[in-house]
């Protein structure tokens, strides 16, 4: 595989990961005014689940690619396109930090 798909289906799995979290912030966020108050038991069944679901979708966008092309053979691009993949998180990560400073 070229070194511009890694760099690209990196950005394009990292990106994927992001548009989640953004999309259970603002579940978790905003829970109470969609779903109104709920019985207690069920509040962390939900959160527990959110997280089993997160830990799956998260684990399937980082590692899913990479570890079906190590099985097809391309040890090397499956490495690194994990590490492409978590540079971009880090690189969406520290950009959030520097605008959530910024707003500050």
């Amino acid at each position: 595989m070229q070194k511009s798909k890694i760099i690209l289906w990196g950005l394009v799995d990292a990106l994927g990961v992001a548009i989640y979290v953004v999309t259970v912030a603002f579940i978790m966020t905003n829970g109470s005014k969609v779903f109104g108050s709920a019985p207690s038991v069920l509040v962390p069944t939900v959160i527990l689940m959110l997280l089993v679901l997160s830990v799956a979708m998260v684990g399937s966008l980082i590692f899913g690619r990479p570890t079906f092309m190590y099985f097809e053979g391309m040890k090397k691009e499956a490495v690194k396109l994990v590490i492409c993949t978590l540079s971009w998180l880090m690189i969406f990560t520290v950009l959030i930090i520097f605008v959530l400073l910024l707003i500050k």
